[in-house]
């Protein structure tokens, strides 16, 4: 504990993934896609304790295997494909609530975004701990660069039209504000204020931007392929700054 924070973190794991079956320890540039994510938290300086949410056995099993906890096994009801996030992360937190523990902040982490630096998480947590007397949640954003909303269409009455109507006299992309997509590298949360909220995009959520190597989450194979090669291409390249 530091900053005199408690801080745990979950990491989401539901057994029925659709897009790519098995998705969470399907492996990954050597190991299961999972085991990406953990790794990277057990090396953590502020997190007090890592817990992996998940209703499958041996998801729980591979998880535990590389140093996780899973004090138990996530209940059907929050592992459905509409179950809301808020759903899952309040189930964790009352659970080890009963059982005594407490803790002032929860980090969420996606397995399905593996692509986190070294250090990446710490800088994150780093990050919001300067800014707690102004804010109680912090979001990973990544530039929205080819799906801006000024160049997306829509379907309508069979015809192409703008996703979004734009002023006229903006002509380039360059004229437009800057637009940002949420990828699941970290979202943290005052416990407190996710309880009330029930979710991490409160009244005073601050940003953590990532590069654009880093805007993926793995939900289909085409994803995996490309995540894998970014993956492989670090392993290659150890100890050069690229993409690092």
């Amino acid at each position: 504990m530091l900053n005199n924070e408690k801080i745990l973190a979950i990491i989401p794991a539901r057994g029925g993934s659709k897009g790519l079956p098995k998705k969470n320890i399907k492996f990954l540039a050597g190991k299961p896609l999972i085991a990406h994510t953990i790794e990277k938290a057990l090396k953590s300086k502020y997190l007090d304790k890592v817990i992996v949410s998940t209703d499958d056995k041996k998801i729980a099993e591979i998880s535990k295997k590389y140093g996780a906890q899973v004090p138990f096994l996530r209940p059907k009801k929050y592992a459905k494909d509409n179950s809301p996030v808020f759903e899952t992360i309040l189930h964790a937190v009352n659970w080890l609530e009963k059982k005594g523990e407490y803790f002032d902040i929860v980090v969420w982490l996606e397995p399905t975004s593996p692509l986190r630096k070294e250090g990446e998480i710490d800088k994150a947590i780093g990050l919001f701990l300067k800014n707690i007397k102004r804010a109680d949640s912090l979001v990973s954003l990544g530039e929205v660069h080819l799906e801006a909303p000024h160049i997306m269409k829509k379907i309508k009455r069979g015809y192409v039209n703008p996703f979004i109507e734009i002023n006229k006299a903006i002509y380039t992309r360059q004229q437009l504000p800057k637009t940002y997509f949420p990828y699941g590298v970290i979202y943290l949360s005052k416990i407190g204020a996710f309880k009330k909220y029930k979710t991490f995009y409160q009244k005073r959520t601050i940003p953590y931007f990532i590069e654009r190597w880093q805007n993926y989450e793995i939900d289909d194979i085409f994803d995996f392929i490309c995540v894998e090669a970014i993956l492989r291409y670090q392993l290659k390249n150890k100890g050069s700054q690229a993409m690092r």
